[in-house]
């Protein structure tokens, strides 16, 4: 998360933490009772200027909002306390969809390099939780074609390209992806390998690997999860010409938005929706460009070029603080 927001260029640092639960397995009144206990037990670590906590999985808005009740309940009402809030409890407009919208500029910011858009490309999302439907209603919405997902429930892929309306209806219904009447079932792991132009995993952590990667047709590969692609997969890909957009910058969408958040919270102003996604596409925007610029300047790929990005800006902040050794 530090090198991850010093890519975006917003003035978070970074960590990641949580419970060992599987949320599933919890009724409402339980997840409560967890998240106020787990609050009480960290209130002095987090704060309005110190540490914010904001969504990941397992949670949602509604995990945020139990926090921000049980930290006022120390230090008075603090909205800017936690990111991810419902919108009547301070949460920001965009903020649901931000890390799904921002891998789509991302996508369209890597385009522009080629003189490419979404609409000349097809698709291939692995996930279909937060952020692969985003990410699925954003390129539908441009023009380009989801020809296969996956997601808990199954996987499915049609040539023609997946009406990902009905599939979201469908969804919203409760039906499991692989019995949607619009796309044919398939193996999940047959959905990695499967032909398409840019492949998207927005899951887990780790499903591209050696024993996969040679195998990948996808020419491009956009990170939504977090390090979707393991050390040696990245090398084969990299060897076979695929290029990777790295997560530390794809997926930052839902981090810009957190701290669109806390800014309006901290503002007491709340932007209008189009404003959240014009920032959040300047954001995504600038930040490419930032990278290009060192991959240019280093004769390396994107990962390597966003990783020298968010260390030099961190290294370069710590001079200037004097805390050289």
């Amino acid at each position: 998360m530090t090198w991850k927001t010093a890519v975006a260029n917003i003035p978070y640092g970074g960590a990641k933490g949580g419970i060992g639960c599987n949320p599933g397995d919890l009724s409402i009144a339980e997840l409560e009772r967890l998240t106020r206990v787990f609050t009480q037990k960290i209130h002095d670590l987090i704060g309005v200027q110190r540490d914010v906590p904001a969504p990941d999985m397992g949670t949602n808005s509604q995990t945020m909002a139990w926090i921000l009740d049980e930290y006022s309940k120390f230090h008075g009402h603090s909205p800017a306390v936690v990111t991810g809030k419902p919108i009547d409890l301070g949460g920001s407009l965009g903020r649901e969809s931000a890390t799904g919208l921002g891998l789509v500029f991302a996508t369209e910011a890597l385009f522009s390099e080629y003189g490419k858009s979404i609409a000349d490309h097809t698709f291939v999302i692995q996930g279909f939780g937060n952020v692969g439907i985003w990410a699925a209603k954003s390129i539908y919405d441009r023009g380009g074609k989801v020809i296969a997902v996956s997601g808990i429930t199954g996987a499915i892929k049609n040539p023609n390209g997946i009406d990902i309306s009905a599939l979201l209806k469908h969804k919203g219904n409760n039906g499991a992806l692989k019995e949607f009447s619009g796309g044919e079932a398939m193996g999940p792991n047959e959905l990695l390998v499967h032909e398409c132009d840019v492949l998207i995993p927005c899951a887990l952590g780790g499903v591209l690997n050696k024993e996969n990667a040679a195998d990948v047709k996808a020419k491009f590969i956009v990170e939504g999860a977090n390090h979707p692609t393991d050390p040696e997969a990245d090398e084969i890909l990299s060897n076979k010409g695929v290029i990777i957009l790295p997560d530390i910058y794809a997926n930052s969408g839902g981090v810009t938005v957190s701290y669109f958040e806390w800014v309006q919270n901290i503002q007491g102003f709340m932007w209008e929706e189009e404003k959240v996604n014009n920032e959040l596409k300047k954001y995504m925007t600038n930040a490419f460009q930032d990278i290009k610029k060192m991959c240019k300047t280093h004769n390396c790929d994107l990962r390597m070029g966003a990783f020298t990005l968010g260390l030099n800006r961190v290294a370069h902040a710590t001079l200037l603080r004097g805390w050289e050794a």
